[in-house]
């Protein structure tokens, strides 16, 4: 069990950081503890209470701290408990810890389920979350992985969806990543769509070098952010996880779960080309989307269509959107699509002369920067990142 009581962890600056601080003297709390930065490839500093800056070499010390009334660090000298990205307080350690300088990024962990008293602790002591063992585990595990990768906010993770076969789903998801990477963000394109062809053919890059999903089946733990990056193919200024032409893979549920985890660390932005059939693993990317759009070409049959995958989508994901592609039916456009579904519009996605050749000759969708598909891409970004900013979520 976790429970989230204010902040997140501070950013990271860049880079690899340290390792967590763990404040226990719980000898089987501290031996999970370790096993549990290990799994996620973190080496930790371990002390028993506030940890204290050693004393100048220029004077002798004339006290020695009492461990439940932690010195002030000393000017220029600044201790683990202020300097770690993160910092894991046993239970125990709560009551030796309460006068420490407050900070964020502090987790107090305990293994009694029954016990509420730990929340008051907790807000004694300032920290962000609760961790019960063992339900917190993986949670954990992720948190230190986040913390031992330099992670500062998670990726914008944006998933498409077509209303009805033939959309335009898998042309818009292209062009939101091309934009994403022409704007100079971080950007994976990801093709969730195991029968759809193969996004690295609609980028021209099917003989681009690099990993595929079938290489990914046997993922059960963490996937490295950084060693998931650099093993895609790189093809206009964006990573791209694509399918091969091989016989189709099956990919577990939970290694869906440890790549898309693993790329939401890397910060920027991350799209996803879904299919419109919901079955674990596309349940498993749902989850951990913070935007869907929803593409419906603004004719009847299509709204109806769009009506059976919005209910099935919209029971894992809670921000769904509606984009409308046109020419418009008689009597619809796409304020009145979006009425009909009940959900936000997130805009009209513009007809674009001359797209089906540029596909053609291997220019991706979106790649002229001034045409309208573009704008309506760069513009959602803008949007997007700024909602991002008020609530201090995912995003870079």
């Amino acid at each position: 069990m976790t429970g989230t009581i204010t902040h997140d962890p501070p950013s990271a600056a860049g880079g690899r950081q340290s390792g967590p601080l763990i404040v226990t003297e719980d000898t089987e709390l501290l031996d999970d503890l370790l096993r549990l930065c290990a799994a996620a490839g973190a080496t930790p500093e371990v002390h028993h209470s506030v940890p204290v800056p050693p004393p100048s070499p220029r004077s002798a010390p004339t006290a020695v701290a009492s461990s439940a009334s932690p010195a002030p660090a000393a000017a220029g000298r600044r201790t683990g408990w202020e300097t770690a990205p993160l910092v894991l307080v046993g239970d125990d350690a709560a009551r030796r810890v309460r006068g420490a300088v407050r900070r964020r990024g502090v987790v107090l962990v305990g293994r009694d389920q029954d016990d509420s008293g730990i929340w008051q602790r907790a807000v004694e002591i300032g920290a962000d979350h609760v961790l019960m063992l063992p339900d917190g585990e993986q949670w954990l595990v992720d948190r230190i992985a986040d913390v031992a990768e330099g992670v500062g906010r998670p990726a914008l993770t944006v998933g498409v969806i077509g209303g009805r076969g033939g959309a335009g789903a898998s042309t818009l998801a292209c062009a939101l990543a091309v934009t994403s990477a022409r704007e100079g963000l971080r950007s994976l394109l990801v093709d969730a769509d195991p029968l759809g062809g193969g996004l690295d053919v609609l980028l021209g890059g099917e003989a681009a070098e690099g990993l595929r999903w079938p290489a990914f089946a046997a993922s059960r733990g963490r996937v490295g952010g950084g060693a998931l990056e650099e093993s895609l193919p790189q093809l206009h200024s964006l990573r791209v996880l694509s399918w091969d032409r091989g016989d189709c893979v099956a990919v577990p549920p939970q290694a869906v779960r440890a790549v898309l985890a693993a790329a939401r660390r890397r910060g920027g932005t991350v799209v996803v080309d879904l299919p419109r059939r919901i079955d674990d693993g596309v349940a498993e990317v749902l989850a951990q989307l913070d935007i869907g759009l929803l593409v419906v070409p603004a004719e009847l049959r299509a709204v109806a269509a769009a009506g059976r995958v919005a209910a099935a989508v919209g029971m894992v994901l809670r921000d769904l959107r509606v984009a409308v592609r046109g020419p418009y039916g008689s009597g619809l456009d796409d304020r009145e699509v979006a009425r009909l579904l009940g959900l936000p519009l997130a805009g009209e996605v513009p007809v674009e002369s001359g797209l089906l050749r540029a596909t053609e000759s291997r220019r991706p969708p979106g790649t002229p920067s001034r045409g309208p598909l573009a704008r309506f891409c760069r513009e959602f970004w803008e949007r997007a990142l700024a909602e991002t900013d008020e609530r201090g979520g995912s995003g870079s």
